[in-house]
């Protein structure tokens, strides 16, 4: 199970905290400092609104963006994914409330 993880983001705090808290271990993923894994691109790029627009850097028509495309932003600007991001046995969830990560754990 891995989170993508920004400290400076509140609701990332609150995810990593939420399960702590619910006892759950996991990989904190900094993705800032190590990119997207290549493992989970496919996955994170299909949650849908995982782009921050407010974050891409360019002239990027995040609007009409194919979901190839969404994978080279993520891996060329991992800064503009949308964050906390829980992946576990081969899905993905956006953490936004953080509490999703948690009732998506609760229906594995």
């Amino acid at each position: 199970m891995r989170l993508y993880h920004n400290p400076r983001c509140s609701k990332s705090r609150q995810a990593v905290a939420l399960l702590h808290e619910a006892g759950f271990e996991f990989e904190e993923y900094r993705y800032l400092s190590n990119g997207v894994h290549v493992d989970d691109i496919e996955l994170i790029s299909s949650i849908p609104n995982i782009i921050r627009k407010k974050d891409v850097v360019g002239d990027v028509d995040v609007k009409n963006i194919k979901q190839n495309s969404i994978k080279e932003l993520l891996l060329e600007q991992p800064k503009c994914m949308e964050r906390p991001v829980l992946v576990h046995n081969n899905q993905a969830v956006l953490g936004r409330p953080p509490e999703a990560i948690l009732e998506f754990l609760q229906n594995q």
